[in-house]
């Protein structure tokens, strides 16, 4: 579905940019289906033919657009090594009101995604392909946790990803999308709460909320 041109000239990679930022605006302000070529080829201004440069395609350019939101998604949510580096209880924390902000600015291009996978089968291996990232780093902080001794070493690590990174999608959807009441805090909290008994969290500042 995406095309990967090599983009020799800072021309080039200009209006490339060009065509992906008008792209995304114009999904955002329209969805999918509404867009057209032509639409977009007017916001970047450049012409019809020089559109097909770069993209082969709507369906190949909206692939990358969603590629590019999911990759800021995730580097926007990453905890960097300085962040509480011996506190996992606080990483988690940390982790889970990132994600909250980077869906609350990429959840529009998110859900056409997961819409168009309803009904064409390669939006949906894009859309696998984009959650796979999340799931991967999910799978290896749980691996990191058990080695330590701090996690139950009877959790599979890309299973418990896969339904815990699931729980804090879907309320970040309820919460930001469909308009359920919670302060950012004590959202926060909670799904940290609830992350952390999960897979057993032991021996950090979690130890906090044992009692609650």
């Amino acid at each position: 579905m995406i095309v990967r041109s090599s983009v020799p000239t800072s021309r080039g990679r200009r209006t490339r940019a060009a065509l992906l930022q008008a792209g995304r605006e114009a999904f955002e302000e329209h969805g999918y289906d509404a867009v057209r070529i032509d639409d977009v080829c007017g916001r970047a201004q450049v012409s019809h033919g020089t559109f097909y440069t770069y993209f082969d395609s709507k369906e190949a350019l909206f692939g990358e657009v969603a590629a590019a939101a999911v990759g800021e998604m995730f580097a926007a949510s990453a905890v960097g090594a300085a962040a509480a580096p011996d506190d996992p209880y606080a990483r988690i924390e940390a982790a889970n009101r990132l994600y909250l902000r980077a869906w609350a600015a990429n959840s529009r291009l998110v859900r056409m995604v997961e819409q168009a996978a309803t009904s064409e089968e390669r939006f949906g291996r894009l859309l696998l392909e984009l959650r796979e990232v999340f799931v991967r780093r999910g799978a290896e902080g749980l691996k990191r946790l058990q080695e330590q001794g701090l996690a139950d070493p009877e959790l599979d690590p890309r299973l418990t990803a896969v339904m815990l990174g699931g729980m804090v999608e879907h309320f970040a959807h309820v919460w930001l999308d469909l308009g359920e009441r919670a302060d950012e805090q004590v959202a926060v909290d909670h799904l940290t709460r609830l992350w952390a008994r999960a897979i057993g969290l032991t021996g950090t500042s979690g130890s906090r909320e044992e009692g609650a």
